[in-house]
């Protein structure tokens, strides 16, 4: 594509000259030929914009990125509409209509919905890569379902997504056009899939810092079943140690990203912790007996 903006932008600011340079009826021919290659090539443009958004929707592959990280596909496509940003003014002219599915409520479930209405306003090219982005995630959740670990799956389109927003917002021709109504749109699609990575990762985990079950007679202060405590903090250190052994292998390629969920870990399974056990006052007695996990 765009070799063929190249060109067209090339023979657009000829066209004056071609006009004076072949002026004469002998070269008439000439200055006929010149505006309907103008046309032919912006005819390609806009074909080979149309045959992307269908690749992008159908591109096939299947096997998992390893450790959830960012999918070839998502940098590949979001450096190409980058790309297509720089070509803003050209493409404007040249795109005239929006992109020719996507209504909502088609009813096929292979393709995206999205409502156009939202986009009143925007330019065609602008819909045309927010329809690109659109497809890009509806892919993209179609290989995350290939994942056997749900949370990985959530991590995985955490990471894609959370990348898609940082190349929006790193390049002010696009961000333009995508509009910060869609960016805020996109953030809390990747703050959704945070939380449910977190979600599906930590509840099992923090289901063990709980008082139920451990009652033996009378108050919980007096009444604790030592033989039920051992057990909870076995489960509890299991799984802890079994999530560190699963999720050690995941990646989180953004360092900034990394850092806020450990952060985020840390304040939801840390507090807890120190809770749970200051729930239970004779936890001091018992530590010698049962193997309590120290965390934070």
């Amino acid at each position: 594509m765009f070799k063929i903006l190249d060109l067209h932008d090339a023979l657009m600011d000829l066209m004056p000259d071609i006009e004076v340079v072949f002026e004469s009826k002998s070269a008439d021919s000439i200055r006929v030929q010149a505006p309907e290659i103008l046309s032919r090539l912006a005819e390609a443009a806009r074909g080979i914009l149309s045959e992307f958004e269908n690749a992008v929707l159908r591109e096939p592959s299947l096997v998992p990125v390893p450790g959830g990280t960012i999918h070839p596909l998502t940098r590949y496509v979001m450096n190409y509409i980058s790309l297509i940003s720089d070509y803003k003014q050209t493409l404007i002219e040249l795109i005239l209509s929006k992109p020719s599915t996507g209504s909502r409520y088609s009813g096929d479930s292979t393709t995206p919905d999205m409502e156009f209405a939202e986009l009143e306003g925007k330019t065609p090219l602008a819909i045309h890569l927010i329809w690109i982005i659109v497809i890009l995630q509806f892919n993209l959740d179609g290989k995350s379902k290939h994942y056997k670990d749900v949370s990985l799956a959530h991590l995985f389109m955490m990471n894609n997504v959370h990348y898609i927003v940082q190349k929006v917002k790193g390049s002010p021709e696009l961000r333009e056009m995508i509009g910060d109504n869609y960016l805020r749109k996109l953030t809390g699609k990747f703050r959704q899939a945070a939380t449910s990575h977190q979600r599906a990762t930590w509840v099992r985990v923090l289901y063990c810092l709980r008082d139920e079950g451990l009652h033996v007679s009378g108050s919980f202060s007096s009444g604790v079943s030592k033989s039920a405590l051992r057990e909870r903090f076995k489960t509890f250190n299991a799984m802890l140690e079994e999530v560190h052994r699963t999720q050690a292998t995941w990646l989180v390629p953004d360092n900034q990203l990394r850092e806020e969920l450990r952060i985020s870990i840390s304040e939801k399974l840390i507090p807890a912790y120190r809770s749970f056990l200051g729930r239970l006052p004779c936890i001091s007695a018992l530590e010698e007996e049962i193997p309590v996990k120290k965390v934070g």
